[in-house]
Formats: C-alpha cells, structure tokens, sequence
C-alpha cells in the first residue's frame, strides 16, 4: 500500500511520519512488538464500544464509508488485503475528505502492522477507531513510549516479573 503524498501532512500531524517513511510500502515485522490496548468489551453484550457508547462497526462505517465485507472481518478485525485493495490507490482528484479517510486507512495499517502488530500478522484490529476518527490530536500521543511500554509488558509475562 503505498504511501500517497496527500497523506504525509496527516502522518506528519499525527507524529508517525518518520515510522512511515521507513518504507514507501507495508512491511511485515517478523516479530512484532506488541498487541496494543485493552478492547472496551462487554461481555453480556459481545459488543465492542468505542466512547459515548457507539457500536464499534456504525463508528467504522463513518469514519471509512463503508464497511468491510463480511469474509474480510474477524470478530474486531478486518484482513489487512481489504485495507489494501480499497485503499492503495488514492484518485488524483480525490476530495480532502477522501484524502482524510485514506489517510485513516494507512494509520490503521500502520499501528497494526509496524508498531503493534499481533499474533495473528494478517489483521488490522479497530481498537485503532478512537485515535484516528481525529486525525489532528493524533499527534498528542507518544507512539514510541507507548511501543516501549507495551514492548515492556509483552516481555514481563514472558519472564513472569510484576
């Protein structure tokens, strides 16, 4: 999925352009790092929300414009070839609010893929919804501290410290 110039002000906003650039394209970590924060699940519900209680597929479905097929969709993740084949190819007259939502689309790939991937290597999870429905406050988060952190506990439940 290459990275479309119209995005880079987005990725630099949300201070993950430097991790971007490492490649124009999507890379696969053999090992990855981490597999990022704790799902907001209900158990008597089998739902995941996201704030002001929205259910997690609506709040995807706005933020994207559509939702992926259901072959594409894993409990909360969605194949990254469906990131993929709708999103790699950003229409030259594309609005800034398409540019936005491909900007979204690389974010996603990005957090899932480069800096806390999962077990499962193949899958984008929408715990991601909450930090790139604004793409301006993005920039806010530290990314490496929270890989860090998340880079710490992974090894403590391997090596079993408190």
């Amino acid at each position: 999925m290459p990275m479309h110039d119209r995005i880079i002000p987005y990725l630099e906003r949300a201070g993950l352009y430097h991790l971007a650039r490492l490649n124009s394209h999507w890379f696969w970590l053999d090992e990855p790092l981490v597999s990022a924060f704790v799902e907001r699940w209900r158990p008597e519900t089998h739902t995941f929300h996201m704030p002001f209680g929205e259910p997690a597929w609506e709040w995807f479905q706005d933020l994207f414009g559509e939702l992926p097929p259901p072959n594409k969709v894993k409990q909360m993740t969605v194949h990254f070839t469906w990131f993929h084949e709708r999103f790699s190819v950003l229409p030259p007259d594309a609005n800034e609010e398409t540019v936005r939502i491909y900007a979204r689309a690389y974010i996603m790939m990005l957090l899932s893929t480069q800096l806390f991937g999962d077990k499962s290597a193949n899958r984008v999870h929408i715990r991601w919804l909450p930090f790139v429905a604004n793409l301006d406050e993005m920039g806010r988060y530290s990314w490496g501290s929270v890989a860090l952190a998340w880079l710490y506990r992974c090894m403590c439940r391997v090596q079993k410290c408190d």
